[in-house]
């Protein structure tokens, strides 16, 4: 039986000891209802403005961009496959939120971007996911988000001063990914 690298290792705690398996359960489940919860949440908020989770974080990555990206840049910069992007993009087409223009560079590819619509539903459901954070976090103390915070990017494997994950380019390079040929 072959194994990777990763799989080999056994868990480490905070002591650098092995997780046990109870304690590895009780993460998997508590990680899925707050994911769980927070889905709920997020669908919850989009659903007013004509959109859903997905469709919104690739609307967010457009906003961000100075100029009409590629669909294969935005696959790659939300690291989900091209037909799930061209799917979410004929969506959004559809509703008036992105336009497709032809790539002047190469006849082959299709550049989008968002419309003015588009803007205002990115400002909409942000402020309604801002306000749905809020919901989700009002449970705890300042201390207690701050720890949160922290344990969270700890086990997302994040910097604490960087971006969050899905704001980053997956190329590494830190800048957008944007029409790069």
């Amino acid at each position: 039986m072959v194994t990777s690298d990763a799989s080999a290792r056994p868990a480490r705690g905070a002591e650098g000891g092995p997780t046990s398996t109870d304690e590895a359960g009780e993460f998997l489940s508590l990680l899925h209802a707050a994911l769980r919860s927070v889905r709920r949440e997020a669908s919850e908020r989009a659903e007013p403005a004509g959109t859903t989770p997905g469709q919104y974080r690739m609307l967010r990555f457009l906003a961000r961009c100075d100029e009409p990206c590629r669909l294969g840049a935005v696959a790659s910069a939300l690291d989900v496959a091209p037909r799930s992007v061209t799917s979410k993009v004929d969506d959004a087409e559809q509703a008036g939120l992105v336009r497709r223009t032809p790539d002047p560079h190469d006849r082959r590819a299709t550049l989008v971007e968002l419309t003015a619509r588009g803007r205002e539903v990115v400002a909409q459901v942000g402020a309604e996911r801002s306000s749905s954070a809020g919901t989700l976090l009002a449970r705890l103390d300042a201390a207690e988000r701050a720890e949160l915070l922290r344990l969270l990017r700890a086990v997302a494997g994040e910097r604490s001063d960087g971006p969050p994950a899905d704001d980053r380019p997956a190329d590494g390079t830190g800048e957008p990914v944007v029409g790069r040929r």
